[in-house]
């Protein structure tokens, strides 16, 4: 049976976002090709009609991943006035939701480590994505000048990162909890921002309806 070039598209598209969960989920090298076509329910022979090869695959699926991520981060931006920006991506970012929930999550914590050890290409895909999340972490310093957003921006990510790495090392309970504390703290003080007494209190201060879609939002994407 012959396939509309839409449909093939819709396909495509649909194998790339399963596989941009599972591979944040399980890692680069936790599931095979087979098992990624099962889960977006097509067979394994229909694979090459779509990728030349895992490593394209791959490659999509991070940057489809820290796309949504970086346009997510956007979106909630807009919704909030300048000076509460940053705190309440920080806020969002180190949360027991984002920790608990890898999947449907930022790429960068999850797959980070092993696309260090990929092809150039691959790594050079991944950078290009990387340097995207930090242009739009530095567009939050609009007081600074451009260096110096980018420098902080830096610094603010990769405390980021490095915080919710270590919060899922050590599980879902009271230390792991501290640790996201902590990283909420040395983010928005690297940022120059005065961190929030609650995890919650730069989002909450809007009306009800607001606030809850802006928490689930910053918490989880697809």
């Amino acid at each position: 049976m012959r396939y509309s070039k839409e449909h093939k598209q819709e396909t495509h598209d649909r194998i790339v976002r399963r596989a941009s969960v599972k591979l944040r989920e399980k890692g680069a090298h936790g599931i095979g090709v087979a098992d990624l076509m099962k889960d977006a329910g097509l067979t394994h022979g229909g694979f090459y009609a779509h990728f030349a090869s895992r490593e394209a695959l791959v490659i999509e699926a991070f940057s489809y991943a820290m796309d949504r991520s970086t346009e997510r981060w956007r979106k909630l931006a807009e919704e909030l006035p300048p000076e509460q920006r940053l705190a309440a991506l920080v806020d969002g970012y180190l949360s027991a939701n984002h920790r608990d929930d890898p999947g449907r999550g930022c790429a960068v914590p999850a797959l980070g480590a092993e696309i260090a050890r990929e092809s150039p290409k691959t790594r050079k895909a991944f950078a290009a994505k990387l340097d995207d999340m930090i242009a739009m972490i530095a567009a939050q310093y609009v007081d600074a000048p451009p260096k110096t957003a980018r420098k902080q921006a830096m610094a603010t990510l990769a405390t980021m990162m490095g915080t919710l790495v270590l919060a899922r090392i050590a599980g879902s309970g009271e230390l792991s909890d501290e640790i996201l504390a902590a990283g909420r703290e040395a983010a928005l003080a690297e940022a120059g921002a005065a961190a929030p007494k609650k995890p919650a209190r730069v989002i909450t201060a809007r009306p009800k309806k607001a606030a809850a879609k802006v928490a689930t939002r910053s918490a989880a994407q697809d």
